[in-house]
Parts: structure tokens; C-alpha cells; sequence
């Protein structure tokens, strides 16, 4: 699995949201940010948005949900569409059984960890998650600086993927652009969501192909 770019429409203008869809078409994956302001301080989409961007993005639909409950509500979004669930650990009461219920309905199951939480209690049921995400700001808000102190918990997902043959992917999200994406990659990251990098910039397209760029060649890709 190589180097992926997933485009967060949190930067994107919400009054335009199929324009700025369509402008970023080369990228792996659209990332969508479903926060419920009790989770997380902020209050953006749900399920009947969830569900008509997987119906016209041109890529498949990542969906991260920053919520309450994502027992109850994680299922819904894979029948909604999202080709990728995110689930947070720390909302979660039974994290197994939410990636198993995903799996089950054709979804990629990944489960999210805040800075504050460690990778310890993931590492025994690290084969039930297609991709761990982990979180390089707090949650919540985007355009936030990245935190590199987060980087040890990508090498440490990834010794622990590569100890038990299990293909992980690996994402971060929070403050990926040009200066930070390489060092994200080295440590063994392989799927980035990038909101402010790509939707600020002139030709998000070509930003795009530059993030990927960079990206691959930190990670040895060439």
C-alpha cells in the first residue's frame, strides 16, 4: 500500500461543498469530520450529508467521527456509504465489536486516538482495525499546528503491525502540509489527511501531487 492523501472538506467552503469536492478528484480519499459538539467542541455534519457526498465524490469517502456513542452510530455511516469508518477509543465502549460490525458492512474499520491517549490498550487487538488514525492536534478544530511528540506513537503502531504480519495503515491528521508530512512518513505513516495545506492552496491539485510527492520519498518510495 503506498503513500495516500486524504483532503479534509473541513477546510472546505461548506456553502460550495460539491465544487470543492470535485476540485481536489485526484485524490485517494475525501476525509469527513463528523463532530457532534459533546465529543468534541464543534458541531459540523451528519448522516444525510455523510451520505450524499458518497453519493457524488469521485473517490471513496473516510469518514471520522468525532462523536458520542459510535457503538450505536459508527454501522450507520458504513450503510450510509463512507467506504472507511473512524471511530474514536475513547468514545468507544466496545471498540472490537464496532470494527467487526464495520467489517461486516463492507466498511475499512479504523479506530482514532486523541494526543493524550496512549497506543498500549490497541496493541492486543491491533488485527481487528484495518488503520489507526492518530491524531497530530487536538481534535475538533482544523488549522491547528502539527505536534510532533506524536510521532513515536506512528513508530510504535508500526513495530507492533509489522511483529504481528497484520497490513495496517497508519493516518495522521492534524497540521499536514509540506514541512510536516515527511517526518509523519519516516516515522511509518502512510495515509494523511491534509484540510488547510490542500484547500488553501492555489491549485489543490497540484498540492496534492506535491504532499504525495514528498510523502513518498520520505517513506523510500522514490
Amino acid at each position: 500500500m503506498g503513500i495516500q492523501i486524504a483532503p479534509s472538506i473541513l477546510a472546505a467552503d461548506f456553502a460550495n461543498l460539491e465544487r470543492d469536492i470535485l476540485a481536489v478528484d485526484n485524490a485517494d480519499w475525501l476525509h469527513v469530520d463528523v463532530m457532534d459538539a459533546h465529543f468534541v467542541p464543534n458541531l459540523t455534519l451528519g448522516l444525510p450529508v455523510v451520505e450524499r457526498i458518497a453519493q457524488i465524490a469521485p473517490m471513496p469517502v473516510d469518514t471520522h467521527l468525532m462523536i458520542e456513542d459510535p457503538d450505536h452510530w459508527a454501522p450507520q455511516y458504513a450503510e450510509a456509504g463512507a467506504a472507511s469508518v473512524t471511530f474514536h477509543l475513547e468514545a468507544a465502549r466496545d471498540p472490537v465489536a464496532i470494527a467487526r460490525d464495520l467489517r461486516r458492512l463492507g466498511a475499512r474499520a479504523s479506530v482514532a486516538i486523541k494526543p493524550g491517549t496512549a497506543v498500549d490498550p490497541l496493541l492486543d487487538v491491533l488485527t481487528e482495525f484495518d488503520m489507526v488514525l492518530v491524531m497530530t492536534v487536538e481534535p475538533g478544530f482544523g488549522g491547528q499546528d502539527f505536534m510532533p511528540d506524536m510521532l513515536p506513537k506512528l513508530r510504535t503502531l508500526r513495530e507492533a503491525a509489522a511483529e504481528r504480519d497484520h497490513d495496517l495503515w497508519l493516518q495522521a491528521d492534524g497540521g499536514i502540509a509540506r514541512d510536516t508530512i515527511a517526518e509523519a512518513s519516516a516515522a511509518g505513516c502512510s495515509v494523511f489527511v491534509a484540510g488547510s495545506a490542500v484547500y488553501g492552496a492555489d491549485d489543490r491539485r497540484a498540492e496534492i501531487e506535491e504532499l504525495r510527492r514528498i510523502a513518498r520519498e520520505a517513506h523510500g518510495d522514490g
